[in-house]
């Protein structure tokens, strides 16, 4: 049977465990087999070689992170680029019609100028924008 020594040797040279995991294997503290590790010519080495790999996926799970953020960033900006420019058309084919534009279009078009007024169940265009006589003073919500 090999002794702890020869287990921790090979379990940290040959099947790369780290110490925490070795430790649990055989049911002893982590300082004990940093002790039998640091004795060995071969830890400092291996120990630089680790840390070198441990830096390389480090780095390189950082970028496919931020790739993986930067395609969601630009899924979203264009699904906001095509409601924006939806919204756009809408809007473009609404007040470019050669026939009249209705009231609820129009209100529609130019949310901000209109408030809703619950007790006459309706949309009042605000007094402090300055109406022309073209453009709708009161426009009645039809349920």
């Amino acid at each position: 049977m090999k002794s702890n020594k020869e287990s921790i040797l090979e379990m940290y040279f040959l099947e790369h465990l780290r110490p925490v995991d070795i430790a649990k294997k055989l049911n002893i503290s982590k300082s004990a087999v940093t002790q039998v590790l640091q004795k060995d010519d071969r830890y400092s080495k291996e120990k630089e070689l680790r840390k070198a790999e441990n830096y390389r996926k480090h780095i390189q799970n950082t970028e496919e992170g931020n790739k993986i953020k930067r395609k969601i960033k630009q899924f979203k900006n264009s699904v906001d680029d095509l409601v924006l420019k939806n919204m756009h058309n809408q809007a473009s084919s609404e007040l470019s019609a050669p026939r009249k534009l209705n009231n609820m279009a129009y209100r529609n078009w130019n949310k901000s100028a209109y408030k809703y007024n619950e007790k006459r169940k309706g949309y009042e265009f605000r007094k402090e924008l300055g109406r022309s006589n073209d453009v709708p003073k009161f426009i009645k919500v039809e349920v």
